[in-house]
């Protein structure tokens, strides 16, 4: 598995925006040294594949975060598509099923990209109550380990999860097997959609290899700073970590 240089910035800052003037914008105000950019389903449907064509031309690496999930063929294609963006990282729902990732890893080493396939466990959105709704009889905890498992055995190179169970999955699998944790907030308090949420320090403390975050950057009134202050924070609690 593919892992990052030690010395790149393990920020990554969610573009949630509707246009690409936003977005760019919000871009050169950043620096692609400090930070990586995920683009989600809100700005790539809105601006279609040049966006991130526009931002690669600034110097950051990408997080297509698109979850893709569908038929095995479906998923494989849409890879191999993401792929062909030259995007850093992509993901696709780990409920899909072995057959699915297994397939869609093995079809983008076979054409020789290089693209970093994270598996989706359990959204940071969701709390016991949304995933006994949907039907899962494990609580979050036992059901994000099944699920990181299910990646692990299918080869990707990691998962998306709440750094609330990061500390759970690095005492189970390699430490190469990444955990990209969103739910990132300043405060306990501020917590927006998000139920399962989490300060840099301890995410960092708990062993997240990267930190999502969008409104504490992108919304805070010098996003520079904000993103400075939070990188600081993240990097300190990886010199102090619980694992």
């Amino acid at each position: 598995m593919l892992f990052e240089d030690k010395d790149e910035s393990k920020i990554i800052v969610a573009f949630d925006f509707e246009s690409k003037n936003k977005a760019l914008l919000m871009a050169k105000l950043l620096d692609p040294s400090l930070c990586k950019i995920k683009v989600g389903l809100e700005l790539y449907v809105s601006c279609g594949p040049s966006i991130i064509e526009e931002l690669h031309s600034l110097g950051y690496k990408i997080f297509l975060d698109l979850k893709f999930h569908d038929i095995t063929n479906t998923v494989i294609k849409s890879c191999l598509a993401a792929s062909k963006l030259g995007v850093w990282m992509i993901n696709i729902h780990s409920s899909g099923g072995s057959n699915m990732m297994i397939s869609s890893k093995k079809e983008l080493i076979r054409n020789n990209y290089q693209t970093l396939v994270l598996g989706v466990t359990i959204l940071t959105s969701m709390n016991e109550k949304d995933i006994n709704e949907v039907g899962y009889t494990s609580n979050i905890e036992n059901q994000v380990v099944k699920m990181a498992a299910l990646c692990y055995e299918s080869k990707l190179d990691g998962v998306v999860c709440s750094a609330n169970e990061a500390k759970l999955i690095k005492s189970k699998f390699p430490e190469n097997f990444i955990c990209v944790c969103p739910g990132i907030r300043n405060n306990s308090d501020d917590n927006n959609d998000q139920k399962r949420i989490i300060t840099p320090t301890q995410a960092a403390k708990y062993g997240a290899d990267y930190i999502v975050v969008g409104r504490p950057i992108i919304e805070s009134k010098n996003p520079l700073e904000s993103l400075i202050n939070i990188k600081k924070e993240f990097d300190n609690g990886l010199n102090n970590k619980e694992i």
